[in-house]
């Protein structure tokens, strides 16, 4: 399947398999490295990404790396890509992120991954091209994710849908 081939009304007949968030994700190629803060008297300082990790924890090699910010309880959802692979940290603030396995030929095909990032906990999570994934701002002011794509960005690459085309109490929290 091509990502254009995908649509809102066959992404809503999907039958999902939602795994917890408190349980390593179980899509085939999502990686979620624990990024660890090196603390002193001064500060402290966390390594976003090293050439040694691509073979260590099977992440891919960046072409181009941006910040963006989002706003407090916005969310950017639902989009995916057919070529490049998105790998992402927070630096400041909380972020909900969802996943969504498209790729009919793979295993874990439908399943649905929550993962939290944020400051506080800090980690690099890989999402393969053909994962359909979306985010949510958790805290104020706002959140600042930092991206380390595989491919120069090109719109032809970037599948959007409605936040809501998929079944919305995915978003939390739900009565927070």
């Amino acid at each position: 399947m091509n990502a254009h081939d995908i649509n809102e009304k066959w992404l809503s007949s999907l039958k999902l398999k939602i795994t917890s968030p408190y349980v390593a994700p179980t899509i085939g190629d999502v990686r979620l490295k624990e990024l660890i803060p090196q603390l002193d008297g001064r500060g402290d300082v966390i390594e976003l990404w090293s050439l040694p990790w691509v073979k260590e924890y099977n992440l891919a090699l960046p072409k181009h790396i941006y910040q963006s910010a989002t706003d407090t309880g916005v969310i950017k959802a639902w989009h995916l890509h057919q070529v490049h692979t998105d790998q992402f940290t927070v630096t400041r603030g909380k972020l909900q992120v969802t996943l969504l396995d498209v790729r009919k030929d793979s295993p874990s095909f439908g399943h649905v991954n929550t993962i939290f990032l944020g400051a506080s906990r800090p980690r690099l999570l890989k999402i393969p091209p053909m994962v359909l994934h979306g985010w949510k701002a958790l805290s104020h002011p706002e959140v600042i994710v930092v991206n380390l794509q595989t491919e120069i960005y090109d719109p032809a690459d970037e599948f959007k849908y409605r936040w809501d085309c998929i079944d919305p109490t995915l978003w939390q929290p739900q009565h927070g």
